[in-house]
């Protein structure tokens, strides 16, 4: 954490970051996903379509949270992640490759809600407001169970034991 990072002390602003945090993650699934899809990675292109539909999904529950408030407007600089990203969106972009299996994908969502629960977390831990640490709790619960879900799928055998994809056009590289 960064000494410049300020505690969520208010609902709202709490919500406005959930929020950003949330529709970021959904965006950078969405570009995964659409990557996935032009290089004919239908598996991992599925996967990634999924976890943009999570966060979509907790997007609106947030907005819903925040029916009736003033929200502030954060500037990409205004943000108070504890860590340098934003924490579910993190840009995963060296470990993505369109040769990427199935669990590779699952590795990116793994590691990215891991950020989002620890995120939602430290502010339920630190937070000096009781409403922001009880709504920041549930939404590291929520995290939780897709880490969880994440985790479960990582040991079925057909992600553990999965070949990895051939490049029927490799570049063409100078021999010797």
């Amino acid at each position: 954490m960064n000494d410049d990072t300020k505690v969520m002390d208010t609902v709202p602003g709490f919500l406005a970051h959930a929020i950003a945090m949330e529709e970021e993650s959904a965006e950078r699934y969405e570009m995964l996903a659409d990557s996935m899809e032009v290089h004919n990675n239908d598996e991992a292109a599925r996967m990634f379509r999924k976890l943009m539909q999570y966060s979509e999904r907790h997007a609106d529950e947030v907005h819903t949270l925040a029916t009736g408030m003033t929200l502030p407007d954060l500037a990409p600089w205004d943000y108070n992640w504890n860590c340098p990203d934003f924490p579910e969106g993190a840009d995963c972009s060296d470990m993505v490759s369109y040769l990427m299996t199935s669990r590779q994908a699952l590795d990116i969502a793994l590691h990215n809600e891991i950020r989002g629960r620890d995120f939602y977390a430290w502010v339920a831990r630190e937070s000096p407001d009781a409403e922001v640490r009880r709504l920041a709790g549930e939404m590291a619960d929520e995290e939780q169970e897709h880490v969880n879900l994440l985790q479960a799928m990582l040991e079925r055998p057909e992600f553990s034991s999965e070949p990895p994809m051939e490049d029927f056009d490799p570049p063409n590289m100078p021999e010797g």
